[in-house]
């Protein structure tokens, strides 16, 4: 019998796997949730870790680096019981929850020219600073589940989600049509510093067994602009990070909620052995997917989340079984899970029960 580690390997490798995999990420609100639905807990009283309760394949064991120019600066603009708005060292304002998880609004940009990036924030990213990343976290995190015969990988976002985070929506967007040359440097120094701060992390922490990029670059039915875009101003650093990865034999997984499709031609060019989530509600067809990219790419997720919320579980048992099944006719290297984190509109025993119907059908 493989061992978890075996399965996502041989998957992500082009080799035989005997079963399909098995990886998903519930949020944190949701946890807390399971936990008042019956959901065991650790010895403090916390949820405990989902994949050592589940029994999913592969861990996260660090990688995010700190990528703000301006590291450890965040001024607290105004604060409620409910939320806080924050600057952070990207000249970014946003309002997080302070009770509950959701995505940041974005406020407020300092970043909105390339004049601005010049003067305040790219001479931070190219001094050395080691503090950007935590060697001693992800050395523990790798040893403990490299001795649990799991799957272990970095992962953080990209030159895409940095952007996005660092001048916000407006200026990022019509950066890429009328300043294509402050995009080409922007993403040219953070691709120079992630292969730099990798490089330390892979040396010193060790070597994890893959890499996660998480880049969204779709919403409903289209992506944020057009292939041709994407292929001239961020793609190129996308195949570069992956060749360096791979100079390490590293295979590398692609995140990207909203719609991919369009994208997938570029994602398998630029040398990404892995797809993940296959978002459906999107406008994605993990099985139309699958059709054409079975040769090219593993898969990750592609279960549509309201299928789990619906709490109906005829619907659950017909949907996992159609999913696991039809990806393996169709001889796709696959691992089970979600199409998106799976939320609160999920109950525990529904979740369980998902993953029952999985296991049925999990043997290649």
């Amino acid at each position: 019998m493989q061992s978890p580690r075996d399965v996502i390997d041989s998957l992500l490798r082009k080799r035989r796997a005997e079963r399909v995999g098995l990886h998903d990420e519930p949020w944190g609100d949701t946890l807390q949730k399971w936990v008042g639905q019956g959901m065991p807990t650790d010895k403090e009283g916390n949820p405990p870790d989902t994949v050592d309760h589940f029994g999913f394949d592969m861990a996260g064991c660090g990688g995010w680096l700190d990528w703000e120019p301006k590291r450890g600066e965040h001024e607290v603009l105004e604060e409620t019981d409910e939320w806080k708005v924050t600057r952070n060292g990207a000249g970014a304002a946003l309002k997080n929850w302070k009770n509950k998880s959701g995505v940041p609004e974005h406020i407020d940009f300092l970043m909105t020219s390339r004049q601005v990036w010049e003067r305040d924030y790219r001479p931070h990213l190219l001094e050395l600073d080691r503090g950007r990343v935590d060697l001693e976290g992800a050395a523990k995190a790798l040893k403990r589940r490299k001795q649990q015969g799991l799957w272990p990988y970095y992962g953080g976002m990209f030159v895409w989600e940095i952007m996005r985070a660092s001048m916000g929506d407006y200026t990022m967007y019509q950066s890429l049509v009328t300043d294509p040359d402050w995009i080409r440097d922007f993403n040219r120094v953070y691709t120079d510093m992630f292969k730099t701060y990798y490089k330390i992390l892979l040396e010193e922490a060790g070597l994890p067994d893959g890499i996660w990029i998480y880049e969204d670059l779709g919403y409903k039915h289209r992506l944020f602009c057009s292939p041709k875009v994407l292929e001239e101003l961020i793609f190129p650093y996308y195949t570069e990070l992956v060749e360096f990865f791979h100079s390490y034999d590293l295979p590398v997984v692609f995140h990207s909620c909203g719609f991919t499709e369009p994208a997938l031609d570029l994602i398998v060019q630029a040398g990404f052995d892995g797809l993940n989530p296959m978002e459906n509600k999107a406008g994605n067809d993990p099985l139309r997917i699958a059709e054409g990219y079975a040769d090219s790419l593993a898969f990750v997720g592609g279960l549509d989340t309201r299928v789990l919320e619906s709490g109906d579980r005829n619907l659950i048992s017909r949907e996992v079984t159609n999913l696991v099944e039809g990806m393996k006719q169709r001889g796709a290297r696959f691992v089970y899970g979600s199409d998106h984190s799976v939320s609160t509109n999920t109950d525990y025993e529904d979740f369980n029960y998902s993953l029952e119907v999985y296991k049925e059908h999990m043997m290649y």
